[in-house]
């Protein structure tokens, strides 16, 4: 005889136990992803046209860090090498894979797209055409080597800005309009930056503004541009994961937003902000880096869920760590020249896009 009240407390202790599994799944990827960032940030440093010993990273980082003494027997330009160039970049590599990653599935949430990335928006756009207009007619110039992400930041912030008015014409902000407006005034803002290209008359600037639109990490110092990306993202990753439950909500659409008293408006605003806020400082850094705000996403959902305060802490891991090893291929790849590190990402994600939209085109058929 089945006793009233017995199905619905089975499916309760099985969510429970589905539940507890997910949180389990998702603590283990966390900490081996953990670990595997760190060994891979002291081996990605020592790569490079001089290699560098493991041990020797470690004793020169810990003794700029004031725990070891200074004659440990390293030579001087291990040291300025280590420190000076290799541990700036390896660091903004870490912080520009995490926020392109976080970016791209906040977005994702937002306009509950699965093809979305950080550069939907036109954000990229605004920040490459501020940084063309200061390495081709010296924007900013009086403002000395910060110049350059001052005005790619502050393009990126002015793109923002205007997606947000035009895509609240009319009433609300909803998915379909914040898309569409993101990929009009990126493609405005594109030309912008051809036709800056176009008018100028340097060929050595033009080299580098098409070699900064394909992302390099190699601006990287102990400056407060690199403090500035680092605070940014790390202040964007505990917004995210405080608000995950909302990103949730909007994430299954405004009517289920409603229902349980999210407003999806405020949301997608305060969102936006956020990716503006965080896409503009890394791009301001490291240049338009491509499809890692597409990919991450999608490989932290196979492997913890598609629950935000779950998924998040995973895709920056992911994105921190792709970003770092790509950017040790792009070093080494050609030496003595350097890839731009969005050609790899490219490479990478490109066919990664391929086959994500034959399996939507398969769904749907």
């Amino acid at each position: 005889m089945t006793v009233i009240g017995e199905e619905p407390a089975s499916h309760a202790a099985t969510f429970a136990g589905s539940v507890r599994t997910s949180r389990r799944r998702t603590v283990l990827w966390t900490i081996a992803l953990t670990a595997a960032l760190l060994a891979s940030a002291v081996a990605t440093t020592g790569i490079g046209p001089v290699a560098v010993a493991p041990e020797t990273i470690l004793r020169i980082a810990l003794h700029h860090v004031g725990v070891l003494p200074a004659d440990v027997g390293w030579s001087r330009s291990d040291e300025a090498i280590v420190w000076n160039v290799r541990i700036p970049r390896v660091l903004l590599g870490l912080a520009v894979g995490a926020g392109l990653a976080l970016c791209g599935a906040t977005l994702q949430a937002m306009v509950r797209n699965v093809l979305a990335d950080p550069y939907i928006l036109g954000i990229s756009g605004g920040a490459s055409t501020g940084a063309a207009g200061a390495i081709l007619f010296g924007l900013g110039a009086g403002i000395g080597p910060y110049s350059l992400p001052l005005s790619a930041f502050l393009g990126a912030l002015a793109a923002s800005l205007l997606v947000f008015f035009i895509s609240r014409t009319g009433g609300r902000i909803t998915s379909l309009r914040l898309l569409l407006s993101g990929v009009a005034v990126g493609y405005a803002l594109s030309a912008a930056t051809s036709f800056l290209i176009f008018a100028s008359d340097s060929a050595e600037g033009s080299r580098s503004v098409m070699f900064w639109l394909l992302g390099s990490l190699s601006l990287a110092r102990w400056d407060v541009v690199l403090a500035i990306v680092v605070i940014v993202v790390a202040a964007t990753f505990a917004g995210l994961l405080l608000h995950g439950r909302r990103l949730d909500v909007v994430a299954a659409g405004d009517e289920t937003a409603f229902t349980l008293g999210v407003s999806p408006d405020r949301t997608r605003v305060g969102m936006l902000v956020v990716v503006a806020l965080c896409t503009g400082a890394v791009v301001a850094a490291a240049g338009a880096i491509g499809f890692v705000g597409l990919v991450i996403p999608h490989l932290a959902r196979r492997l913890v869920g598609a629950v935000h305060s779950r998924m998040l802490p995973v895709a920056a891991l992911l994105g921190a760590l792709f970003l770092i090893w790509a950017d040790a291929l792009a070093r080494t790849a050609m030496q003595p020249r350097e890839l731009p590190i969005g050609i790899l990402t490219a490479i990478v994600g490109a066919p990664f896009l391929l086959v994500l939209v034959r399996r939507m085109y398969a769904r749907h058929s």
